[in-house]
């Protein structure tokens, strides 16, 4: 009897193996553990709450959207086999996957769709950070198990892009409404091809295939996520062969030539849609005034940065985006490193030597703690004292910045996660957003709200193009560097594709 329910599971997964839309082949038999390290633990796996790309390192194994993007960054069907556009954008019906359930044995239909949008619009997606990527959204409307409609207030030509990740992940409705916040935050339940089978806080994370994929079982046996801050830390259980792949970005620039030194180890390294910047408090202090602003930009040799400190491995940015996003301006050019002209905008704004500033960072990333050490002393040759204060990244993320409690300059690390600048720049930007703690500009405002109705691409992306201009004008931040994306990878590890976006999908990777 064993040996037939065997054969049985073998055929079943040959014959989902075909037509697979993520180009992804299903296998039956185990390949081993995978260890991967990652340098932050979200603090929560409802799709809801996050906006930190190490959950999508993670929760892109657990959860699906309705559509996927692939790591050469295409739009494809997920958990829709189709969509088509109506009403003049208005309206995005979508044709729903058959045969699917939720890892607790739920079945997937579009009841589950309407449940996820209404539960992330309604009061408890107020309480997190991801509401206002769908606000256009007016309603769900059913059509029938496998047929679901979007009604949106006006047209938004990012939805579709915006579907694939975070808070549209589709969620189990049974499961989700009988279970409080806190159980959910730590006992993710969704439809991907890895289901959660132990959580230990700020430790780690423990995934399983689940048996039931409708894209046929990963062939893996077991995932663990192990989180180490500390980058030497996460180097070292590389080299040792106690951790398989080192997520970025924990790998300093430091450490590279030590992994391509390692005949064990590959450093894989790729273009990216991360940005960094030193954003700035724009209502306190002496950073209130754009002429400081302009010259604390002046002051800092951006380039030699990015040649001493990071190898190479990154651009100079002159808006907040990286060359993936659409709405990149290839003539844009950031601002000269010119400290003498640095020195007459501070003696014109009243600025004396001396003059004390905070710049706020991530605790646990080293490379930009070099980063921000250079800076201040570009700064101090123009007569700034700048003092760097750490913090543990939540805190950071979750209360310093969103609570408008930073010092003069605060560090800014952005994906750009639906590869178009209205996400960076809408969030950053506009009256009331999360990330713009400090500042109001209603010329601004009406420059994001225009461009987010726009449904002709080249006019759009015209307008995209002036709201980068405008924002470099009143120089809201330090724009410094576009950073690759860089992965440290066991030469046991086969299969592994290092996506830009840190998306990581695991279905194809076996270990040796």
């Amino acid at each position: 009897m064993r040996h037939l329910q065997t054969t049985k599971r073998l055929l079943l997964a040959a014959a989902l193996a075909a037509a697979l839309p993520f180009g992804m082949a299903a296998s039956a038999s185990a390949a081993g553990t995978l260890t991967l390290s990652s340098p932050q633990d979200p603090g929560s796996w409802d799709p809801i709450d996050t906006f930190l790309v190490n959950w999508s390192s993670v929760a892109t194994n657990v959860y699906e959207g309705l559509v996927y993007r692939t790591p050469d960054l295409k739009i494809v069907p997920a958990l829709a086999t189709s969509w088509e556009v109506l009403d003049e954008g208005k309206r995005l019906r979508f044709k729903l996957r058959d045969g699917v359930t939720f890892h607790n044995g739920e079945p997937f239909t579009a009841e589950a769709v309407k449940f996820t949008f209404d539960r992330l619009l309604g009061e408890e997606g107020k309480k997190g950070p991801q509401r206002s990527n769908y606000a256009v959204i007016d309603r769900v409307n059913v059509i029938d198990d496998h047929t679901v409609d979007l009604v949106l207030k006006q047209p938004d030509p990012v939805l579709i892009t915006k579907l694939a990740g975070y808070g549209a992940m589709i969620v189990p409705p049974k499961y989700t409404a009988e279970h409080d916040e806190a159980y959910i935050n730590a006992h993710p339940v969704g439809t991907g091809p890895f289901r959660m089978t132990a959580y230990d806080p700020k430790v780690s994370v423990t995934l399983e295939p689940f048996a039931d994929y409708w894209d046929g079982a990963p062939a893996l046996d077991k995932v663990t996520y192990r989180f180490i801050a500390e980058p030497a830390t996460a180097v070292a259980e590389l080299q040792a062969g106690r951790v398989d792949v080192v997520i970025p970005p924990t790998i300093p620039i430091s450490m590279v030539d030590t992994i391509k030194a390692d005949a064990n180890l590959n450093l894989v390294s790729v273009t990216s849609p991360t940005v960094y910047a030193l954003r700035f408090n724009t209502r306190d202090g002496i950073t209130a005034d754009p002429r400081v602003r302009k010259a604390m930009i002046m002051a800092v040799d951006r380039g030699t940065i990015i040649d001493a400190i990071l190898g190479g491995q990154a651009k100079q940015i002159a808006s907040f985006q990286s060359e993936l996003s659409f709405g990149y301006d290839p003539n844009m050019k950031p601002l000269p490193f010119d400290q003498a002209k640095a020195k007459e905008l501070l003696t014109e704004a009243g600025v004396k030597p001396g003059a004390e500033v905070q710049i706020d960072i991530r605790g646990n990333d080293a490379t930009f703690a070099e980063v921000s050490q250079a800076v201040a002393s570009y700064l101090g040759m123009v007569g700034i004292n700048a003092t760097i204060k750490p913090y543990e990244t939540n805190v950071l993320l979750n209360d310093i910045i969103p609570q408008g409690k930073t010092g003069a300059m605060f560090q800014q690390k952005w994906g750009g996660w639906t590869l178009d600048y209205d996400n960076t720049a809408y969030l950053m930007y506009h009256t009331g957003e999360r990330w713009n703690p400090y500042d109001s500009d209603p010329k601004l405002d009406a420059l994001l709200e225009r461009q987010r109705s726009m449904t002709d691409p080249a006019a759009r992306e015209k307008v995209l193009h002036g709201i980068a201009a405008y924002a470099a004008d009143r120089a809201l931040e330090m724009p410094l560097f576009n950073l690759n994306e860089i992965y440290g990878v066991s030469k046991r590890v086969k299969g592994f594709v290092a996506p830009p976006d840190n998306r990581i999908r695991l279905t194809g990777v076996t270990v040796e």
